[in-house]
């Protein structure tokens, strides 16, 4: 019984002592874990580090390509904006270009009508020239055959009777009869008196209807 009374007091003293070495040791064991951990992070925090600027530059690469390439946001909605608008504008030029196509030709047709109607209007001041020139011919020409014709006829008038007849028997009738139509009635009967009857008779039938013809007012 003493023996076990005097082991348990060592036992009792021993058993701390065990405590305290075994928390030591959790201690140091916790302390070269987060030593490790610790260790561990700087070694990813280095490596990221070191991968840092060449991501960067990956990124920067990835950046400049997509702008290239036209996969920027910005650029594709530009490049979406023209490849839309290129062929309004392009159907705009066509029509522009078509419009003064037709402007040229409109304004050359122009130029062409103005200088045809010039002509015309020079041909018809010339063909009103001509007209008035051969009116007054005319007129001048009727009145000189008028005046002929009064003087043949005060010829035939003062002529014997029975030469006027030779003369009016070798006449055209019709002839014959407009120069007795203009003589004095006593100077056409001597005449006609000559003409053989046939003669006389065709003569006299055409200035009958001369007269009846001619207005009597």
């Amino acid at each position: 019984m003493a023996a076990r009374s005097k082991s348990a007091p060592a036992a009792q003293r021993r058993t701390p002592a065990r405590r305290r070495t075994r928390g030591a040791l959790a201690t140091i064991g916790g302390l070269l874990i987060a030593s490790a951990i610790l260790r561990g992070l700087n070694g990813a925090g280095d490596a990221v580090a070191l991968e840092l600027p060449g991501l960067r530059a990956q990124e920067a690469e990835t950046d400049a390509a997509d702008a290239a390439s036209g996969s920027d946001p910005a650029v594709r909605i530009e490049r979406i904006a023209e490849a839309d608008i290129a062929p309004l504008l392009a159907a705009l030029d066509e029509r522009e270009a078509r419009l003064k196509t037709r402007e040229t030709a409109l304004d050359m047709r122009m130029q062409a009508l103005s200088v045809a109607e010039s002509e015309i209007e020079e041909k018809l001041a010339a063909l009103e020239a001509a007209e008035a020139r051969l009116k007054e011919t005319m007129t001048l020409s009727s009145k000189a055959a008028e005046t002929d014709i009064v003087q043949l006829t005060d010829v035939y008038a003062r002529m014997k009777p029975r030469e006027a007849a030779a003369l009016f028997t070798e006449m055209d009738p019709e002839f014959a009869a407009g120069f007795l139509g203009r003589m004095r009635p006593e100077a056409a009967a001597a005449i006609l008196a000559g003409l053989p009857p046939r003669v006389a008779y065709t003569i006299s039938v055409i200035v009958a209807g001369r007269n009846a013809e001619a207005p009597t007012r």
